[in-house]
């Protein structure tokens, strides 16, 4: 399993600091999904979600992220 973060508007897969990506398996992948809860805090990054990937898609879970309203918005991915 994989642990990726997911821009909610583009369906865009979070690659590294201002860098996204359509392709999964491009995306990086936090060991835990506390630490990508603690990344998007720490780096300012809202209006994503977190995608849990399996190797069969069909198992894929997606969970919302809420954080703190002042970290909203800040470094949301660019319109694909």
């Amino acid at each position: 399993m994989r642990i990726l973060l997911q821009q909610i508007e583009s369906g865009l897969y979070f690659k590294g600091l201002d860098v996204w990506t359509r392709d999964a398996d491009e995306g990086m992948d936090f060991l835990s999904s506390t630490k990508a809860i603690e990344f998007c805090i720490a780096n300012k990054i809202g209006g994503v979600q977190i995608v849990l990937k399996f190797e069969q898609h069909l198992y894929d879970i997606v969970l919302p992220m809420v954080t703190d309203r002042r970290y909203h918005g800040s470094r949301n991915a660019p319109a694909p």
